[in-house]
């Protein structure tokens, strides 16, 4: 879909520019944006390859087995339908650690796989389960206690002070975090229509 929808995009410019005569000031500006993305990439290369040593060491030195230890009565509280022990907890609980500690690419394959396993244990149903419904919500606030890939295009991009991204993006995601969690928990105990069925808007 998002290629039709760049495509598109990509047209309407081009017939736009050839409608205003204005077809050279387009190729000019796409060279300029494409020499600008492969500058900013290139900016950003070093203190992304910084970070993610920063928080390898963190992995490596047990601070990921420390928040999974800190997380296991919220996921308990947060998933009261998921046995602490299961396959999805512990999927669920690295998951969240991945995400805390800004290491996306380790996040995305335990957020999968704590789908699958919220999807055996709702036995394979057509109807997302209520903890599925609510991880969805936790994993989209996504909380990171350091920011890493902002400030990597906040420094990239020439901020003064890129590091002051990170009390502003721990408040919103911590509000939309509780918001989020109480609403899903308040439907999910008075809601008397049918289960939302995966896959439809």
């Amino acid at each position: 879909m998002l290629n039709y929808i760049w495509s598109f995009m990509i047209l309407i410019s081009i017939i736009f520019a050839m409608i205003n005569g204005r077809l050279d000031v387009l190729a000019t500006q796409a060279l300029d944006a494409s020499k600008d993305a492969v500058s900013m990439i290139i900016s950003l290369s070093g203190a992304m390859c910084f970070w993610s040593g920063m928080l390898k060491i963190a992995e490596q030195g047990g601070l990921t087995r420390a928040l999974a230890k800190f997380l296991k009565p919220l996921t308990r509280l947060l998933f009261p339908s998921v046995p602490s022990n299961s396959d999805a907890a512990g999927a669920i609980i690295s998951n969240m650690s991945a995400n805390m500690l800004g290491m996306g690419n380790a996040a995305t394959p335990f957020g999968i796989k704590a789908m699958q396993e919220l999807d055996i244990l709702n036995r394979h149903s057509p109807y997302a389960s209520d903890a599925m419904c609510m991880f969805v919500v936790i994993n989209t606030a996504s909380i990171q206690l350091i920011p890493t890939t902002m400030i990597a295009l906040l420094s990239g991009a020439g901020a003064n002070n890129p590091f002051d991204i990170i009390l502003p993006t721990l408040i919103s995601s911590f509000t939309s975090l509780i918001f989020g969690a109480l609403l899903c928990s308040a439907l999910s105990h008075t809601s008397k229509s049918p289960p939302l069925k995966r896959g439809v808007k």
